[in-house]
């Protein structure tokens, strides 16, 4: 399987690199304080034309690798919630903010709201630096007299630009006021300045799969009494601003919105998919796809190439680079020449900065081409001349003087049933799901990873229904991976993460393991994929394929990066989709853990136990927590000591830990607990403060025997924890007393001892930890069958930060399962996986184990 070189971030075709996945990143240019951000050197993201329409190409598994990365940079309800509720914002608040009962309650005091989760501070404005001048917060009565939130109703003139760099919203938002319904769903037209004004406004964006309502009050940053930001061409117009606030609070801040994409915005306006064409490899029937998603209402932007050495460059036929425009037309126009009589494909454009900077070639404002078409056609057309940055050009010079256009297809319900009569507009089919890759578990990086890359979530998708007009007999999918709430962590230095996905087909989906295994993608390519990973909010791509059983898998090109993404499909009939997954449940133990008869060691040290039992039971012959430890500590000391550095040792009065010295040297010099452990704390500090120093060559050294500890905690580790030995007891303790009899306990050492073989069997080198890769297989070995959702909790809560599970964890993680799964168990009396619990059961039920 051969690797790909490292490539710089340029041009990269689907042809050029044949079936390897080219990888960009984006960089933000110095343009991007004003433009749109992120575009580097551009990427060649389409198949190319011959296979456009085509069934996909089969690689050749050889070939089935992703480009290593050569710079470092940047079916479902809708759901409609509060900003606030749970899972609709990054940052934890007291509540949801319910803009009615807010406003009912300033009208009531007769005071005006001020937001205490985005405040006129500076804070709200920038992370990153401090205000360049001083911001005055102004409401609109402060800034003009007889503020409206509409003058005249609403138009894509109402988007003017101001010093924010978020030119990509803009376009987004003047495309918006095309579509009365989108715009009120987004724009409520339920809030004025007139009869229940408070100073409170809401607005509703779409956020990973549900409609969030974003409450902000009106003080705006002005800047000597102008306002600094995004405004309307009409001085006592508010809606456009105070839109773009709401905006910045559901990011964080102002500054959190400059550089994006326009997709991202029309994504968030509407719940659609977007598609990016580099108009450099586009395919050959382009117009013809931008006609049909301009009938089904699409929202469309375009823009050109950034200069990375001057702002906003404009060039010599009045194009801005670096700079988002809005679609706002796409119409094949009547023509009658002299000589020539048809129809030409035109477009008509917006500058979001509304002004004279506008297209001064061929079908531009006052170009002598317009003397060809009809009074008719041009007022069908609704034709002005005027200098507010809207203009006309061919298709031609689009495809010559731009660089990409952005198509979000709409979701099935943007659009209502009387809009689809009216305009004989179709719908898409969409099925969503969300997951997450967590380090250890289910971030398995890309293909390249080979031996971790089936452990990434996987989802099932059937295809039964061929596209009415495809002569082929081809399927139309488009396949959308978003990464979620990258942009809210921007000031915490998070970025966006290098994502991508692969389709391979099943043509036998009930003879391959859920989910699909190593083996399965050893020998068996991928029929689909992203055309690369990027490191975009949603990577997207359209594909034609034969009707069939297929498997959707999102990674992100390297393992062990954390995210959660949404993952949508949309299709252009019913589509069958689920996670391929196991059910959870209890499968058989591995026969290499289950031994039928044991061996003479393992008896004798079975009958230790069981005899220490007895010693430590006492009258009552029952154990509480403290003798329960006593117990363990002594049985498995081996897997305790090599877990932690600590060496655990039976003495007269119990349990003794002393950790050993690191340096092989002196390994077996006599030593004391208080010597290890202070040379090990200061080989912990020394290491820090003399790293890239002649220093580091005196400091303890890590050896197998006794591994780099690395937190306080780690040198102080003394067994098993209390909370483990009262979970063991409430496990098996039927009459709940709080201690274990005898046979309560040998019920309990059984399953230990098949725990302990399990541990054995995946800590090959002894180093008293496994990655949270082996867990589903560990756990899998000991009789569980459990899905990626249930996996990922289980690392979030046993595994560490480094992916890891230690042996007392995994102890404790093993234990948990099995108790929670008995107990529901015992509940489910149909076995249909449904149980019925009171309060105070379930409460009895989850407190004590």
């Amino acid at each position: 399987m051969a690797m790909y070189p490292k490539q710089a971030p340029v041009a990269i075709g689907w042809q050029q690199y044949h079936n390897a996945y080219p990888v960009i990143h984006y960089q933000q240019p110095p343009s991007v304080a004003n433009g749109y951000g992120w575009h580097g050197n551009g990427f060649g993201w389409q198949l190319d034309p011959k296979s456009w329409h085509t069934a996909p190409i089969y690689p050749s598994l050889k070939d089935d690798v992703v480009e290593e990365p050569a710079i470092q940079a940047e079916k479902v309800e809708k759901v409609n919630a509060w900003f606030g509720e749970k899972g609709s914002g990054f940052k934890a608040r007291a509540g949801p903010q319910d803009f009615y009962q807010l406003r009912d309650e300033n009208l009531e005091r007769g005071t005006l709201f001020e937001d205490p989760e985005f405040p006129a501070t500076d804070s709200s404005l920038f992370f990153s630096q401090r205000p360049d001048r001083y911001y005055e917060w102004k409401r609109p009565h402060e800034i003009c007299d007889n503020p409206q939130f509409f003058v005249e109703g609403y138009s894509r003139f109402d988007v003017q630009q101001g010093e924010l760099g978020d030119c990509w919203l803009l376009a987004a938002a003047a495309n918006l006021t095309l579509y009365h319904r989108l715009f009120l769903q987004i724009v409520p037209d339920d809030q004025d300045f007139d009869d229940k004004y408070a100073g409170i406004f809401h607005f509703r964006f779409w956020q990973y799969g549900r409609w969030i309502d974003v409450v902000i009050d009106d003080r705006l940053p002005t800047y000597r009494g102008q306002l600094v930001f995004l405004h309307s061409t009409e001085e006592n117009e508010f809606w456009s601003a105070l839109i773009e606030k709401a905006y910045a609070k559901m990011h964080g801040s102002y500054e959190a919105l400059k550089g994006g994409s326009t997709c991202e915005a029309m994504e968030d306006f509407t719940g659609g998919v977007t598609e990016m064409y580099e108009l450099e490899s586009s395919p050959p029937n382009l117009f013809q796809i931008m006609i049909k998603a301009y009938e089904r209402a699409s929202l469309m932007g375009c823009s050109i190439e950034p200069d990375p050495n001057i702002l906003e460059a404009q060039t010599p036929e009045g194009l801005v680079r670096g700079h988002a425009y809005s679609i706002t037309r796409v119409q094949y126009v009547d023509i009658q020449t002299p000589n020539v009589t048809g129809k030409i494909p035109l477009l008509r454009l917006r500058n979001p900065w509304g002004n004279e900077s506008e297209w001064n070639g061929a079908w531009g404002d006052g170009s002598p081409e317009w003397r060809f078409i009809s009074e008719s056609e041009k007022e069908e057309l609704g034709l002005t001349f005027d200098n507010d940055g809207e203009f006309w050009m061919a298709f031609k010079d689009f495809q010559q003087h731009f660089s990409r256009v952005e198509i979000c297809n709409l979701n099935p319900d943007s659009l209502s049933e009387e809009e689809l009569r009216e305009g004989n507009k179709k719908k898409w089919e969409m099925s969503v799901y969300e997951g997450e890759w967590v380090r250890g578990v289910t971030a398995g990086g890309c293909r390249n990873f080979i031996d971790t890359f089936w452990n990434n979530p996987q989802y099932r998708i059937t295809l039964t229904e061929v596209d009415e007009d495809d002569d082929e007999g081809n399927c139309t999918l488009i396949v959308a991976l978003m990464q979620k709430n990258r942009r809210q962590i921007r000031s915490t230095g998070g970025d966006l993460l290098t994502i991508g996905f692969a389709i391979y087909h099943l043509p036998y989906p009930d003879r391959v393991p859920k989910p699909l295994d190593l083996q399965f993608f050893k020998y068996n390519a991928s029929v689909a994929r992203s055309p690369s990973f990027i490191n975009l909010r949603e990577v997207s791509c359209r594909f034609k394929l034969p009707p069939g059983t297929y498997c959707i898998v999102p990674s992100t090109f390297d393992p062990n990066e954390e995210g959660e993404f949404l993952l949508r499909v949309f299709s252009e009939n019913q589509n069958n989709m689920e996670e391929n997954d196991q059910q959870i449940g209890y499968g058989e133990l591995d026969e290499k853990v289950v031994e039928v008869e044991p061996s003479a060691e393992e008896q004798e040290e079975t009958d230790k136990v069981y005899e220490v039992f007895l010693k430590l039971a006492g009258e009552d012959k029952e154990v509480d927590w403290k003798e329960l430890k006593e117990i363990l500590d002594y049985s498995m000391q081996d897997e305790l000591k090599s877990g932690s550095g600590v060496y655990y040792k039976k003495e007269a009065n119990g349990v003794s830990a002393a950790p050993p010295r690191g340096n092989p040297a002196i390994l077996d010099a006599p030593q004391t607990e208080t010597d290890n452990f202070f040379s090990q704390l200061l080989g912990l500090i020394c290491g820090h403060f003399c790293k890239d120093s002649p220093l580091l060559s005196e400091v303890l050294k890590p050896t197998q025997r006794a591994p780099l500890l690395t937190t306080f905690a780690a040198l102080t580790r003394d067994g098993f924890s209390k909370d483990i030995c009262r979970s063991m007891i409430a496990m098996m303790d039927v009459d709940k007393s709080g201690k274990l009899g005898y046979e309560e306990f040998k019920s309990l050492w059984q399953s230990l001892r098949d725990w302990k073989n399990v541990w054995s069997l995946y800590d090959t080198d002894k180093s008293g930890t496994f990655s949270g890769f082996e867990l589903r297989q560990a756990l899998q070995s000991a009789g569980y069958r459990l899905n990626n959702r249930v996996l990922n909790v289980l690392m979030h809560r046993f595994g560490n930060k480094m992916g890891e599970v230690h042996f007392d964890d995994f102890m404790m993680c093993a234990m948990k399962t099995k108790t929670m799964i008995d107990c529901f168990k015992a509940k489910d009396k149909t076995g249909i996986n449904t149980a019925t619990f009171s309060l105070e059961e379930w409460l009895e039920s989850t407190l004590y184990s």
